[in-house]
């Protein structure tokens, strides 16, 4: 409402005079209004007693009305010289009117002067002496003394006009010297104000011009120990605050500058490469489309991720990984041409924008040049280590320039040559799509296969060396109900690089515990079922738990269990593998390595892991009738784990050659189609498991086992 301080005090303290003022002025009138009515009701008293006794007279001495209405209206006419009597009446004692006298004040009160007429007057109920009504002062007093009094002398006298005149006086003659006095009070409370108020208003003013100015080494001064004075100084010190910190950002903004260079080139780049980043790809990417689509041409992109990087991660940690990825980068930077763009997406994942519009031919011939320069060792504290990569190309047309569709062209070219084989570059094509989707409709079948119990448990038997069963392994089956028989060869894989597979090898474990005491009511013999174990179950933390809660729930006996794992599996991450196996063979499960062999095995390994049973592969099986070198390695194998007291199975055995070979090298069991292919555990029951007859057969063999043949 107003806009300063001084105005708004000014305000208060004129408001406050006038009110005190009003308010003095206010007490005096009413004061002066009870005094007057006082003055007034004593000379109306004194002036009725002295009426009444002079009445008296006239009234005992007379009997003759017309001479005593004169001579009481000769004793009433003195009244006239008192300006404010209205009506001075003289009644009987039976209250009738004698006569009625009007007086100054009367003849402008005629409206007063009708409420007083005796047809309506009861002098009995009327108090004697003084009374006030419509702002007349009425007086009644009794002439004589009471038993004797002759009538009444009633006497009106106007109180409210002569009051209201001399208030109205009053404040005429005082309006002046309170209206002189007020304004001598103002004057002094302004001089006062704005001493004081002086130094708030320099302050104000400084405050305006550090505003304005922007200037903040400009100071305020003021002496004195005062609120204002303690203001200033405390603004003095916000000030010197102010102009170190504007110091400081001056300093800081030098370096956000440096900076802001830095952050941009960590926003487009990669931190541990120096390649650009997924952001950067992706803009650079959408624009080149663009112009392609724009001009009619084609934009080649090649993605590409290294094989075998994980396992360097995880068995030399991190900073061996962070090597091989800068190693990689600079590597193929170098390779590139001018005006080629690599970026790192993230992990071990690539992209490469070649420029211009490469043929089919040069973009093999870019892809072979790179898998050649990747496969060259990379030397890490003396040590080699060897990856490769997996190419995946695609072309803009063909996505018809979406950048989505793009790259995920590329990548599903990249994942089909990881499919077949690795360390290769695929050429994106519709038909890839198609297996993608497949792929992508099996991992999102898994969990709902199990719910629709859309997986079966088939059984392949095992036979010992006197061609009795001894036992079976659990092979999974699934019927799709849209893409019908899908191989384990398939969805296992996809299972595993989904993270699904824990999922599947718990539902087997479940199954096999469920149907275990009808397997068991095969023969009179203990029958022991094996389940194979991926590398992800080994690292599984509740595995050991899931299969002692399953045992326990089915009444499972340990003993006739077998988990069988690949030595692929077992020596991915040696340690935690070794140390699942050794509690489940705690538990008193038997443990079994598949695969022998066929990977980069190494011998040293057998001493320190702990197992039962060693399993042939069946391609080593396969070629012992006519390959002295499978003969030779199986023997190896077989003569190897008999001096480490393990057992011997060996599976894939589809003749009696094969089987009589096996045997007589010295093996334990015996697994394949010679003896029963897979079967549902309905069909178990309907098959003819003795074979003492086949192998008390003798078969000729016609090469003896130490011949060597030349390769």
């Amino acid at each position: 409402m107003f806009s300063s301080i001084k105005s708004s005090v000014i305000a208060i303290i004129l408001l406050l005079v006038v009110s005190l003022s009003a308010g003095i002025m206010g007490f005096v009138l009413i004061e002066y209004e009870q005094l007057y009515a006082d003055v007034v009701q004593d000379n109306l008293t004194g002036l009725s007693q002295n009426a009444a006794e002079d009445l008296l007279p006239v009234l005992t001495a007379s009997t003759d009305t017309a001479k005593q209405k004169k001579d009481i209206q000769a004793l009433l006419a003195p009244l006239d010289a008192y300006s404010n009597v209205v009506q001075a009446n003289v009644y009987a004692i039976d209250t009738r009117l004698l006569h009625r006298y009007t007086g100054p004040a009367g003849h402008q009160n005629i409206m007063q002067l009708s409420a007083n007429d005796n047809q309506s007057l009861d002098l009995r109920s009327m108090p004697e002496g003084i009374s006030v009504k419509n702002g007349m002062m009425i007086s009644i007093t009794k002439i004589g003394e009471t038993p004797f009094s002759l009538g009444y002398l009633q006497v009106i006298f106007d109180l409210q006009g002569p009051l209201t005149a001399s208030k109205l006086s009053l404040l005429t003659q005082t309006l002046t010297t309170v209206s002189v006095a007020t304004l001598g009070v103002m004057t002094i409370a302004l001089l006062l104000l704005n001493r004081l108020l002086q130094p708030l208003s320099r302050l104000s003013s400084f405050t305006r011009q550090i505003e304005s100015a922007k200037n903040y080494s400009l100071r305020f001064s003021l002496q004195g120990k005062n609120e204002v004075a303690q203001l200033g100084h405390n603004i003095n010190s916000m000030l010197d605050t102010i102009n170190q910190e504007l110091e400081k950002n001056k300093s800081h903004t030098k370096t956000l500058e440096a900076q802001q260079v830095t952050m941009t080139k960590l926003a487009n780049y990669d931190g541990l490469t120096g390649l650009p980043n997924r952001q950067f790809i992706m803009d650079t990417l959408r624009y080149k489309l663009a112009d392609a689509k724009r001009n009619g041409e084609d934009q080649a992109l090649m993605f590409f991720d290294l094989d075998g990087f994980k396992s360097i991660n995880d068995s030399l940690g991190h900073e061996a990984g962070d090597h091989v990825l800068v190693e990689v980068a600079n590597r193929v930077t170098q390779l590139m041409r001018d005006g080629d763009l690599v970026s790192r997406l993230g992990g071990d994942e690539f992209l490469i924008v070649p420029n211009g519009q490469p043929s089919i031919a040069e973009l093999k011939e870019i892809s072979m040049r790179l898998l050649h320069t990747i496969d060259q060792p990379i030397i890490l504290k003396g040590v080699e280590l060897r990856i490769g990569l997996s190419i995946g190309i695609a072309s803009a047309i063909d996505a018809h320039y979406d950048l989505t569709d793009l790259v995920s062209n590329a990548d599903v070219a990249m994942y089909r040559s990881k499919s077949n084989g690795r360390g290769t570059y695929t050429l994106f094509s519709s038909d890839l799509i198609e297996d993608y989707k497949r792929k992508l409709l099996i991992t999102n079948s898994i969990v709902r296969a199990i719910e629709e119990d859309e997986f079966k448990l088939y059984y392949q038997a095992k036979i010992n060396r006197e061609g009795l069963l001894f036992g079976f392994e659990a092979l999974i089956r699934w019927v799709h109900p849209t893409l019908g028989h899908i191989s384990p060869g398939e969805f296992i894989p996809i299972a595993e690089q989904s993270g699904k597979i824990p999922t599947i090898t718990k539902w087997v474990i479940a199954q096999v515990c469920q149907e275990m005491q009808a397997i068991q009511s095969l023969t009179e013999r203990d029958l022991r079922i094996s389940l194979n174990l991926s590398a992800h179950d080994l690292h599984s933390d509740e595995l050991y738990d899931y299969v002692n809660e399953q045992m326990s729930e089915h009444h499972v006996n340990p003993y006739f269990v077998e988990f069988e794992v690949t030595e692929s599996a077992y020596l991915e991450s040696f340690s935690t593998s070794n140390d699942c196996l050794k509690k489940l063979g705690e538990l008193g499960c038997s443990i079994a390595l598949d695969d022998f062999g066929t990977g980069y095995s190494s011998l040293s390994y057998l001493t320190q892991i702990k197992i039962d049973t060693l399993k042939i592969d069946q391609q080593f099986v396969k070629e012992i009738d006519y390959s002295s070198r499978s003969r030779l390695v199986t023997s190896t194998i077989i003569d190897l784990a008999k001096s480490l007291n393990l057992t011997i199975c060996a599976e894939g055995i589809e003749s009696r050659i094969q089987q009589s070979y096996l045997t007589e090298l010295g093996c334990d069991y015996y697994q394949g189609y010679l003896y029963s292919k897979p079967l549902p555990l309905h069909e178990l029951f309907e098959k003819d498991f003795d074979f003492k007859q086949e192998f008390n057969h003798e078969i000729l063999i016609t090469e003896p086992l130490d011949t060597v043949y030349n390769f």
